[in-house]
């Protein structure tokens, strides 16, 4: 489960203001990547809190608002479908990173990044975490809100593309996905980067 170790590590270095940050959405086939920044008053009680993957739907939303609630900041960025396809996904997913910590209304001044790579073009002092996302609070928070707020814009694509179902499986590559992909081909959402060996 997610503590504060990496946040009061921070702090002990200097540091008063430390966001989390972490991304949702690098593996599906349509839509854009997603990231979120989030900045936790110490110690915040956020129970049942943990890797958004880990959690249900529903537990993911009630959790979005309690995160929204007592963060002392937190921000949602994203990468763009253009963007996506003329860089490639990471490149796209760190200027979503980017966009979320300079987006936070309280300046943070050290970011605990969820991964193995920081963001190139990142403005503070940083620490990469593997699967932060489990041990680190703040980087729990942000997976949280990015990957809520993914599915809630795949929600809304849902409605404009009805017929490719993302409100069920919000862009992933599942089985019935590529079927209707290949029935229909592809919509004005759908990442051709990642379609190339479905559209053989």
């Amino acid at each position: 489960m997610p503590d504060y170790e990496y946040e009061k590590a921070a702090v002990s270095s200097g540091f008063k203001y430390i966001c989390g940050v972490d991304e949702a959405g690098r593996g599906p086939l349509a839509g854009p990547v997603c990231a979120a920044a989030v900045i936790l008053p110490e110690d915040a009680c956020i129970p049942g809190l943990n890797d958004s993957k880990k959690l249900s739907e529903k537990k993911r939303e009630q959790l979005f608002d309690v995160i929204t609630e007592k963060a002392l900041a937190y921000s949602v960025a994203y990468g763009t479908l253009e963007e996506i396809e003329k860089l490639n996904i990471l490149e796209a997913t760190f200027l979503a990173m980017n966009r979320a910590v300079e987006g936070l209304a309280l300046k943070p001044d050290f970011a605990l990044i969820d991964g193995n790579r920081a963001p190139k073009g990142i403005k503070i002092p940083c620490e990469t975490v593997v699967k932060g996302d489990a041990k680190s609070m703040s980087v729990a928070a942000a997976s949280v809100l990015a990957k809520v707020s993914r599915d809630r814009l795949m929600l809304e694509y849902d409605k404009k593309y009805p017929l490719y179902d993302f409100k069920k499986h919000k862009g992933y590559g599942t089985k019935e996905h590529t079927e209707l992909i290949k029935k229909y081909g592809p919509c004005g959402i759908h990442r051709l980067s990642f379609l190339k060996n479905i559209l053989k």
